[in-house]
């Protein structure tokens, strides 16, 4: 889908075409290892999950118009655009306020891969870049919130805990640590000692 291509190219949050890759390939790996999901469905929540989403200023009914909009052009059925739509407006960690558990398996298997890019080595590189993008500071010790390395606690550390499947999970795993270690050391470097 060159539309999306188009429309996240070049995207400076850490929301942009190579995101979508990611997310596409991790989906795509943890659906043939959980087995028993539909595979076109998956590709389509992976590739359409940012467009318009409400980090850019778009509502949920933006989102359902632009995306039902790119689908009906590529002539997907109506029940597919319908889930695909659910998933995208239903996934986002949205400041840990979104609890809600999806219903399918497909968009919990993308919901997984997207969060797996949020973590590690690609999730740091992406926090920093997101966190450069909003002007805010590296880090403040005299704040609690309100810098990049403050969104490790509010969100990055907390989703290895929820992967809704076990290949998500096991992924998350070394991701997790690696980001554990990574605040380690930026603290020790923070204080000068090492």
């Amino acid at each position: 889908m060159s539309i999306v291509r188009e429309k996240l190219e070049g995207e400076g949050s850490g929301h942009d075409w190579w995101h979508i890759v990611r997310v596409y390939n991790n989906a795509i790996d943890i659906a043939q290892k959980e087995g028993n999901a539909d595979l076109f469905e998956i590709k389509l929540i992976a590739l359409l999950h940012d467009v318009a989403d409400h980090k850019f200023g778009y509502t949920d009914e933006d989102r359902r118009k632009i995306i039902t909009n790119i689908l009906e052009n590529e002539n997907v059925d109506r029940g597919v655009i319908e889930s695909v739509v659910y998933a995208c407006n239903n996934m986002s960690y949205k400041s840990g306020t979104n609890i809600h558990k999806l219903e399918t398996i497909e968009s919990r298997i993308v919901q997984d891969a997207d969060r797996l890019d949020a973590i590690g080595a690609i999730g740091i590189a992406r926090t920093f870049a997101f966190g450069g993008h909003k002007g805010r500071e590296i880090y403040n010790p005299e704040s609690e919130k309100e810098h990049t390395v403050y969104h490790f606690y509010e969100k990055l550390l907390l989703l290895k805990d929820l992967m809704n499947t076990e290949s998500g999970r096991e992924k998350a795993k070394q991701r997790h640590e690696f980001l554990e270690l990574y605040l380690q050391e930026f603290y020790d470097e923070w204080d000068g000692i090492k």
